[in-house]
């Protein structure tokens, strides 16, 4: 039924072979009235949130009144704040594609220009939670061996290597997508149109292992290690009656996996069961339905994802708030009557004095 979901998979009534019984395959009609109706609005929403979320990251961090370097977790969750900015940008565009039931009004170079920044910009999130991952390991398991100014070094190459990278994997969504006429439906469609079928493979392997299941597999190993880390140190402070463990930073850990998890899991789910109907391994209108339909609202779960990035990063870390509270403090209007009143009373001691 849907001509194309938004991430890279090829429109399912022309790039997959149809089932036997494709001419029953029309049913599912209320489903996707209300995916219609219900899936663009949540999806401006997202695109709000993530606007107002990440901008404010972005101010935080890069316009404090007073100018210093960021260390390497703020230039980490800066890129993120920035990457994730640039990925909801290009929501819009999609919310009024879903509206008009995937008929694509923009035209052919901004098919390819929102698909191609949307995919860039999800293997660079992803990539940039695997970084701030890492740096958090190296400082909290290796914190002899982690010096300030080597990790800001290394921070800003990764960054730039994490966006050029990002780039590079996004070149097929540019070179393929296209919008076409979809006759059965009576639209034009913003699709992605695979030159052979071995490219189903390639596809498959480069989002569902590069862009989650190797991400995931170094999350979980950094934040494993973190936790045993602290487990450690909360042991040594029991013993010592040093105090309580940082609870705070364990739950900030689970939290960042398991909202990647929640996010990306169910996509990658159906983008494994797409691949499995292109290359039919499953066949029949049950799995047609299921997996367009789950295709479309997993989507939506994962650009949740650049929603939760600047709370979970940002807000409920310590170092967003200190930040946040001086920035605060010194653009708050009622900072400036009381250095006035303080001048003038200095100045009226010294003319009393003289």
């Amino acid at each position: 039924m849907a001509p194309q979901s938004l991430l890279d998979f090829p429109p399912s009534n022309q790039s997959r072979p149809a089932p036997p019984n494709a001419t029953s395959c029309d049913g599912a009609r209320e489903a996707w009235d209300l995916l219609h109706r219900a899936l663009p609005t949540f999806i401006v929403a997202v695109c709000l949130c993530g606007l107002l979320g990440n901008l404010l990251v972005l101010s935080v961090f890069l316009l404090p009144p007073r100018r210093r370097r960021l260390s390497a977790a703020e230039i980490y969750l800066a890129n993120l704040a920035a990457s994730d900015l640039v990925f909801v940008l290009g929501l819009p565009f999609w919310a009024e594609n879903i509206r008009n039931q995937f008929h694509w009004p923009f035209g052919a170079a901004l098919c390819r220009a929102v698909n191609g920044v949307i995919k860039a910009n999800l293997f660079i999130s992803i990539f940039l939670v695997v970084a701030i991952s890492q740096d958090r390991y190296h400082v909290l398991v290796h914190p002899m061996a982690s010096r300030r100014q080597r990790r800001r070094r290394l921070a800003r190459v990764t960054c730039v290597l994490i966006w050029v990278l990002g780039g590079l994997l996004s070149v097929p969504t540019f070179l393929l997508r296209s919008v076409e006429v979809v006759p059965e439906l009576n639209i034009s469609a913003c699709v992605l149109l695979l030159p052979h079928e071995g490219w189903h493979l390639v596809r498959m392997v480069e989002l569902n292992v590069l862009g989650f299941l190797l991400p995931l597999a170094a999350i979980v190993f950094f934040n494993y290690h973190i936790l045993a880390s602290l487990r450690g140190r909360a042991e040594v402070r029991r013993v010592s009656g040093a105090g309580p463990a940082d609870g705070k930073t364990t739950a900030l850990i689970l939290t960042l996996v398991a909202a990647f998890l929640v996010c990306w899991a169910p996509y990658h789910f159906f983008a494994f069961l797409e691949f499995l109907f292109q290359t039919r391994a499953i066949q029949g209108c049950f799995w047609d339905h299921l997996t367009d339909l789950g295709l479309q609202w997993s989507n939506f779960f994962a650009f949740t994802n650049s929603c939760l990035n600047p709370v979970i990063y940002a807000f409920v870390g310590r170092l967003f708030r200190t930040k946040a509270r001086e920035l605060y403090k010194q653009c708050s209007p009622r900072r400036l009557p009381a250095a006035s009143s303080s001048h003038r009373r200095e100045t009226f001691q010294r003319f009393w004095r003289n």
